[in-house]
């Protein structure tokens, strides 16, 4: 187990952004990620739990505790099931599952980040979420001092959100168990309507799961969603908002706004959400709202390829994004009534 002290923290962030941590300790096993657990729960030093770092937004100044950064490794596949260790690089898991004919995550294609944090936030993406292939998640209970299994049902999904994301000081992912399907080569339903149509294909079909994957990859890298060093609309957390679930009085009430502002004619995008409730698109309103790609003039802009995507154009700092989040949340307030959630988690800062 390596041990660092002062250790910068941007490095481990895909918007390479904010201060050190007092103690950076990076472990490679699961015994050491509970060694490092424990030993910070009985001293009483905060803890931060530093996966892939594609979902992290750390204040410039730092943290003040030790950051448990999670590099275990792990791999297993027994027929359909399939057993991940927390540090292992999901982009990597997934190609390796397409390679094995398996199918379940494959429009999960290139997204950043380690399988522990895909069921925090219950990951999704072209129609599919990990809540639909997870069966198991082995976590150490920092409350009980034990090692749990949780069940799919125990995880409590939802969209973006799961019991881990609720009670974040809790649970610590040490593996992810999957249970995929062979469909001989093929891929599972296509779920999305984009990926339908980038495949030439009607929703609910199947199609070869190499073919799938590459379209997926495809649609990311063009919306800048693929980690590329040298482009930095990538220098980013995909993602920076979640696209807002309403009632159906809510839903109205945005209708409305939507008509007075922008006419009669336009029709903003409504899915079905669940009983009584309707999802609406976050880059829709952010557009809408007058922050097209590329907006802004310092260092931190919306990306030129996607407006969901707030990006770090290479020296800024997590004030210069957090202004930025926060000029498009007010701006999205102020013409449609709805308040953007911002999806990466926040440490030692906050919108």
């Amino acid at each position: 187990m390596q041990e660092l002290h002062d250790a910068p923290l941007a490095p481990l962030t895909t918007f390479r952004l904010g201060g050190p941590a007092a103690r950076l300790v990076t472990a490679t096993t699961d015994a050491e990620v509970i060694e490092a657990v424990r030993e910070a729960d009985d001293s009483g030093t905060p803890l931060l739990v530093i996966g892939g770092g594609s979902n992290l937004v750390i204040g410039d100044k730092g943290f003040d505790g030790t950051a448990l950064h999670i590099a275990t490794s792990g791999f297993e596949l027994r027929g359909t099931t399939l057993e991940l260790a927390a540090g292992e690089v999901w982009a990597d898991a997934v190609a390796r599952t397409v390679e094995a004919g398996l199918a379940g995550i494959e429009c999960l294609s290139g997204i950043p980040g380690s399988a522990g944090a895909t069921p925090i936030q219950n990951v999704g993406a072209y129609g599919q979420d990990v809540s639909s292939t997870i069966t198991e998640v082995i976590a150490y209970d920092r409350h009980s001092g034990r090692t749990v299994t949780l069940t799919n049902e125990e995880c409590a999904f939802s969209y973006r959100h799961s019991r881990f994301k609720g009670d974040p000081a809790r649970f610590v992912v040490l593996r992810v168990r999957f249970e995929l399907e062979d469909a001989y080569g093929l891929s599972a339903p296509v779920g999305y309507a984009e990926t339908a149509r980038a495949l030439g294909v009607r929703p609910g079909d199947r199609v070869p799961l190499a073919a799938a994957r590459d379209t997926v990859l495809e649609l990311r890298a063009g919306k800048g969603m693929v980690l590329d060093p040298e482009d930095h609309d990538t220098w980013s957390a995909g993602s920076f908002f979640t696209n807002p679930i309403l009632t159906h009085e809510q839903f109205a009430a945005f209708h409305a706004r939507v008509r007075e502002r922008l006419g009669d004619g336009v029709e903003p995008p409504a899915y079905p959400a669940g009983d009584s409730h309707t999802k609406t698109s976050a880059a829709w309103l952010i557009d809408r709202a007058g922050f097209a790609k590329g907006y802004g003039t310092g260092p931190a802009r919306i990306s030129t390829k996607h407006t969901l995507a707030l990006t770090n154009r290479g020296h800024a700092t997590t004030e210069d994004l957090l202004a930025l989040a926060r000029e498009v949340v007010t701006g999205v307030r102020e013409a449609f009534g709805i308040t953007l959630v911002n999806e990466p988690v926040t440490v030692g800062v906050s919108l």
